[in-house]
């Protein structure tokens, strides 16, 4: 496979330098925010108990909601004047928004950063644009395996840093870290990443839905996998969050550390997955890998509500990274391959949106589930949509030409 695409462009050096932008990016967000729990309880003074619950779930969950709103507007913007610049805004404004919080005093303004974060951030979504944009179709999957593997590296790394440097330093400081590193994550794109030419269409624009409605049985194919990307990232988004509180009902003291380890543990099973999962999809197919490993992620999250002990519970939490890390870029993928070339970010700001609606809800319903009934009760709750996760890929999504 040459290095070289149509445009000219060396998407493997692309790729690379991606990997490395999207590593730095993610270490930055994944740094602190897994403890926003410990942050709002020891460092804004919210009261242990069910208010706890609630002001983690609105903190965790915000950003998700104004990104949701953002990640279209962003992606039309992608398509039309390039996918390059979309990556260097969400850097920009995930930096800024995230290093901010170090100033924060009370639960109101955490709130408000984490929503203008929400709406200006958004870096995955633009790196997978913009890989899906320029690597040849025969190595999209492969590709888009190695962004999420970045990205499941950066939270694994990044949690266990943040828990032993919130510990020693307090979590203020971390989040300082994070936004710092985010600015950083700026630079290979700058000085490495290249896009093909942009050449601006004459003529009348034929608008992303009509390129969609063009191919048979495309539009529904995309509205499953976008579907199940936001299932996924619920389902991802609240056992993270309930994976703490499970945790502070467990262990004494020490939780932002324990709790480091176990997330450490999940990133790196993720980016593992990430790399190597298109060996199973060449003998097995996409959809039945995507579909199984739902299964086992809905298993994986059952085990962290009845295990007894902490270690338990860290490995659970490395268990759902493993499988969660095969359905996020299997489904990407797939949505990679299926989606016409003009329409690449266009789609994936719509899959953006739903990935960060699943972060709003997730929170939201596992908090309001503990906060009601129990934690136990929460990831229960959980691990059930995960199970829908798997019924509806195996009989809602299609096998996509290769």
């Amino acid at each position: 496979m040459p290095p070289i695409n149509a445009g000219g462009v060396d998407w493997r050096r692309n790729l690379a330098a991606l990997w490395f932008a999207e590593f730095t990016a993610i270490f930055g967000f994944s740094f602190a925010f897994p403890f926003l729990s410990i942050f709002l309880h020891h460092d804004l003074g919210v009261p242990a108990g069910s208010e706890l619950d609630l002001w983690t779930a609105a903190s965790a969950s915000v950003s998700g909601l104004s990104m949701a709103v953002a990640s279209p507007i962003w992606g039309v913007l992608g398509d039309r004047f390039g996918r390059k610049p979309m990556l260097l805004r969400s850097m920009l404004g995930g930096g800024i928004t995230v290093g901010l919080i170090f100033l924060v005093q009370n639960p109101t303004e955490l709130l408000v950063l984490r929503f203008l974060q929400g709406a200006t951030s958004g870096t995955v979504a633009a790196a997978t644009a913009l890989v899906a944009a320029e690597t040849p179709r025969s190595r999209v999957g492969w590709a888009l395996g190695v962004v999420s593997s970045a990205v499941a590296l950066g939270s694994a790394i990044g949690p266990v840093v943040g828990g032993f440097a919130g510990a020693v330093f307090g979590l203020r400081l971390v989040f300082l870290g994070g936004g710092i590193l985010l600015l950083v994550s700026l630079l290979p794109v700058v000085l490495i990443v290249r896009e093909s030419p942009h050449v601006p269409q004459t003529g009348p624009r034929l608008g992303t839905l009509e390129l969609i409605a063009a191919q048979p049985g495309l539009r529904r194919a995309l509205t499953v996998l976008i579907g199940a990307q936001g299932l996924v990232s619920a389902c991802v988004s609240a056992s993270q969050q309930l994976v703490v509180l499970r945790l502070l009902e467990m262990v004494s003291s020490g939780v932002s550390a324990v709790s480091g380890i176990g997330f450490g543990l999940a990133g790196l099973a993720s980016s593992a997955a990430a790399v190597s999962y298109t060996q199973l999809t060449r003998k097995l197919g996409y959809v039945r890998t995507a579909a199984a490993s739902a299964l086992l992620m809905a298993l994986a999250v059952a085990l962290v509500g009845v295990a007894p002990w902490a270690a338990l519970v860290v490995v659970a939490v490395g268990l759902n990274g493993l499988f969660s890390g095969v359905i996020i870029p299997a489904t990407a993928a797939m949505i990679g391959l299926e989606t016409p070339a003009a329409a690449q970010s266009t789609v994936f700001g719509f899959n953006a949106s739903s990935v960060a609606f699943g972060f709003f809800i997730g929170p939201l319903i596992g908090g309001a589930v503990a906060a009601t009934s129990s934690v136990q009760a929460a990831l229960f709750v959980i691990a059930g949509l995960a199970v829908l996760l798997a019924v509806l890929l195996a009989s809602g999504a299609r096998e996509p030409a290769r």
